[in-house]
């Protein structure tokens, strides 16, 4: 495809939800850490590639499924998550750094030595969790 030459009228997506085809063999939770798998939402896991994508604003069940065979709606924004322990735990001074994907509803300070993937960044620290700025 060449440059343009004149003016584009270039399609958009606005908001903060979006589809996305779910991975083979998964359940979505709502309100758990979605995440891309190889281009498909996935619960977020202790793993690496994965991309982080938001929270799961439904809960859909494809775990006898193919991939793409249902579509789950994800939400991009800052949510509170489960605190990790001792040496991962999230602290006040760590606001504004990235976290790291324990789980579907945990996050920590670390990757693990490489292990785990960015959720987002840290917002600020409560005692009962961590608020996490997720989403494309």
């Amino acid at each position: 495809m060449t440059a343009l030459s004149s003016a584009r009228n270039t399609p958009e997506r606005t908001g903060n939800v979006f589809g996305f085809p779910v991975k083979a063999s998964v359940k979505a939770i709502q309100g758990g850490i979605a995440v891309l798998n190889a281009g498909y939402a996935a619960p977020g896991t202790a793993a690496t590639g994965l991309v982080c994508i938001g929270r799961f604003e439904e809960t859909v069940d494809n775990t006898s499924g193919s991939n793409g065979d249902v579509s789950v709606q994800v939400k991009r924004g800052v949510f509170k998550f489960a605190n990790s322990a001792s040496g991962d735990l999230i602290a006040q001074a760590d606001v504004g750094a990235d976290c790291y994907i324990v789980d579907d509803q945990t996050v920590a300070k670390t990757s693990a030595t490489n292990t785990r993937s960015i959720a987002g960044k840290i917002i600020a620290v409560d005692a009962d969790g961590v608020w996490v700025k997720l989403g494309l």
